[in-house]
């Protein structure tokens, strides 16, 4: 008989390997939660908030339109532009040339071409890229505080149209705005009742634009997030390094600046819709400053960061001026205290100073931590 044994399965003497921690699914984790929490919320907001809070809600998502745009061109690619406020007012005063009637308004006659509202809206955003389109030439080629410079020349030109051409624009006291109209539903101030809450223009436009701003939104993170984001962050990080790998970095440039221009042109309408008048004193030199403090404060080169920032910036004077009556030192113009309009810029402006020297990353930067950590309690 063999004395031969079986030796033992090497399996049987090794220890069984760690199970790795199980990975929620994208669908249950806290952020997804999060999303589908504000989401609810967004959507039911019209049936509980009063008008001057719809309308301060619909200014903060026409901002954050146009801060996405900007933070495309300043954040991700590195391109200073002083002259976002021009493209604004470009899709501003384009909708309502293009959607209003000729006739006299306040004494002064106006030039409308009539057309259907929904196709003026797409106009004046394809009007305000084409105006980005006829600098970015320039933009393409200047850098820096060059195309800082070059871009509020546009300020300049922008506000010397918009008060000297009378027929388009109204002049001094500006134009009334066309009400938007699709499929036959009219976004105006005529009630209909959803679940006994009558809904008049601002419930109407809520909706309007948080379909706007979602859209923007998903199309510029889709842009950040591809080949071309790649790109523009290496156009800022090293633009000569970025043209030896390959990129075309005039021409990301010029790009880049269309679709910004086109971004501030959507914002444009969303503003002139909930104003629904146009004044050329609006889209000057303080705008263009509001919307740089904008997409410092919330992050720069991110699409949450644009909409943080947008939020802080559009909502502080609206919450300054709706308390003035209690808040210290705060008052009405002409009652002897800080305007609500000079306080925000105050703190905003102090917001920037203590983002720049302590948290580069933004607003936004604050809830990663927390994100994670509870992430990994999670798992």
């Amino acid at each position: 008989m063999s004395d031969t044994t079986v030796p033992d399965s090497p399996a049987s003497d090794s220890p069984a390997p760690a199970k790795a921690p199980a990975t929620p699914p994208a669908h249950r984790t806290p952020r997804a939660y999060a999303w589908l929490a504000g989401s609810l919320l967004l959507l039911a907001l019209p049936f509980y908030l009063d008008r001057f809070w719809l309308q301060a809600g619909l200014f903060a998502m026409a901002a954050a339109i146009g801060a996405i745009g900007l933070n495309l061109l300043t954040g991700a690619t590195g391109q200073l532009s002083m002259g976002h406020s021009f493209f604004l007012a470009v899709g501003a005063y384009g909708y309502c040339v293009l959607a209003g009637e000729s006739g006299e308004e306040n004494g002064r006659r106006l030039t409308g071409l009539g057309l259907p509202t929904w196709l003026a809206v797409v106009l004046a955003v394809l009007l305000a890229g084409a105006a980005g389109g006829l600098f970015s030439p320039i933009a393409g080629r200047l850098r820096g505080a060059y195309l800082g410079i070059a871009t509020l020349a546009l300020i300049f030109i922008g506000q010397h149209v918009l008060f000297n051409a009378g027929d388009l624009t109204g002049g001094f006291n500006g134009r009334d705005v066309p009400v938007l109209s699709l499929f036959g539903f009219d976004f105006d101030d005529s009630e209909v009742v959803v679940a006994a809450v009558p809904f008049g223009s601002s419930e109407k436009l809520w909706y309007a634009g948080l379909l706007a701003l979602l859209a923007g939104g998903l199309f510029a993170r889709g842009v950040l997030r591809g080949r071309p984001g790649r790109a523009m962050n290496a156009i800022r990080d090293h633009r000569i390094a970025a043209g030896v790998m390959g990129v075309p970095v005039a021409r990301y440039r010029a790009a880049v600046f269309v679709l910004s221009s086109m971004y501030a042109g959507l914002a444009g309408v969303l503003i002139a819709l909930i104003f629904q008048r146009t004044v050329p004193d609006y889209f000057g030199m303080i705008l263009a400053l509001e919307y740089l403090a904008m997409i410092v404060i919330g992050g720069l080169g991110t699409v949450a960061g644009a909409v943080v920032g947008a939020a802080f910036v559009a909502l502080l004077p609206q919450l300054l001026t709706h308390y003035s009556d209690t808040l210290p030192l705060v008052s009405d113009p002409g009652g002897g205290g800080v305007t609500p309009g000079e306080a925000s810029r105050y703190l905003y402006g102090a917001a920037i100073v203590a983002v720049v020297l302590f948290l580069p990353g933004g607003l936004t930067r604050l809830s990663v931590p927390t994100v994670r950590r509870f992430s990994r309690e999670k798992t």
